[in-house]
């Protein structure tokens, strides 16, 4: 085994534990790339992305299943968090990045990036309070009241409001939040932006928000244990972690007055309620969509590709992988609790692979 592969392996390995990848190690991985290899592996191309843990678990399956479908293209994805991932890909440290945030002008301008979405995500508050009559029911205010430090116990009036007929215990709050640069915060901070003032105006929606309580977490298991080990505790993380490992997560107001739980139909449903009939604008933000099935956490995750690439063999093996993820790899995306893109959507998104590099 060379030192090309020992690193690929390597660092492969750390993805499959969804734990974030020092930035430097991309960047040492493109070199590698770049170096000489055995005629077995010059055979090979390695598509290399960076970027968010939310999707992480989503490209190792994909990297998986695509490695049955073409023998020739091997798949590594790095979790380095969005912020990381995009100036990955805007200085050329690898094929894409992928991410929660919508690209500003300046990333599509002067860094040339452009971003498709490839699946749909969904943030979920889990919290640890026990015997309670039914799930929790919170509201954007409230959460971001609770984000504050401005609500600091369970049995606060303003949660009582919106969970009548629920006994809450005289229990502190001790909430649980993410460091710097994740997509998670991005999409948790647009929500409580646009459902209170006073968090719009002291926080604001960011990668990297400044919390002002809270103890940091830095992965999804982080925040799970954390919150399953503290009685009191409150968090938030992606919707498909917490149906598969069975996380209490409460029901958010959205903005219809419904409080809905996340599942993958609350998540499409928020999807083709912000996108139809247009069905064009493939960087749209899907918080608070219209609807009562709406679930008001919702995203797009996606990709960040250079709109030009010189390398025409690393181009075409992105474009068949982009074309594979936009039909079989749907399907996987539904097996591994994210929401799969509406047909209409991914034809558009096909429109625009073709019209890159």
């Amino acid at each position: 085994m060379d030192g090309r592969t020992t690193l690929i392996n390597n660092l492969a390995g750390g993805a499959s534990r969804f734990s974030p990848a020092p930035t430097g190690l991309l960047l040492a991985l493109v070199l590698v790339l770049g170096s000489n290899v055995s005629p077995a592996m010059a055979q090979q191309t390695v598509v290399v992305g960076s970027g968010s843990t939310v999707p992480a678990p989503l490209y190792t399956a994909w990297s998986q299943e695509y490695a049955k479908h073409n023998s020739k293209v091997q798949v590594r994805y790095v979790p380095v968090g969005t912020e990381d991932g995009i100036k990955q890909a805007a200085h050329g440290s690898g094929d894409f990045a992928a991410g929660e945030m919508p690209l500003s002008e300046k990333q599509r301008s002067e860094d040339g990036l452009v971003e498709l979405p490839v699946s749909i995500i969904g943030i979920v508050p889990i919290y640890n309070v026990p015997h309670l009559s039914q799930e929790l029911r919170l509201s954007g205010e409230v959460l971001a009241d609770i984000y504050l430090g401005v609500i600091r116990n369970w049995n606060a009036p303003q949660i009582s409001k919106i969970n009548p007929g629920v006994e809450l215990p005289n229990l502190p709050i001790k909430v649980v939040q993410r460091p710097s640069g994740k997509g998670s915060n991005f999409v948790f901070t647009e929500f409580l932006s646009k459902s209170s003032p006073r968090f719009r105006s002291q926080i604001g929606t960011s990668l990297s928000p400044k919390w002002p309580v809270g103890e940091p977490a830095e992965r999804s298991a982080d925040m799970a244990e954390k919150v399953k080990s503290e009685v009191g505790s409150i968090g938030f993380v992606e919707y498909q972690y917490a149906a598969k490992n069975t996380i209490q997560q409460a029901l958010v107001q959205n903005s219809a007055g419904k409080f809905v739980k996340a599942s993958q139909r609350s998540l499409t449903a928020a999807c083709e309620n912000s996108e139809a009939p247009e069905w064009h604008n493939l960087s749209a933000s899907l918080i608070n969509a219209h609807g009562a099935e709406s679930y008001p956490m919702t995203s797009f995750t996606w990709v960040y590709l250079p709109t030009q690439t010189k390398d025409a063999t690393r181009a075409a093996a992105l474009a068949n992988l982009l074309s594979w993820i936009y039909a079989d790899g749907q399907g996987i995306a539904e097996q591994q609790g994210y929401a799969a893109l509406p047909p209409q959507l991914i034809s558009e998104a096909r429109k625009k692979v073709a019209n890159l590099h």
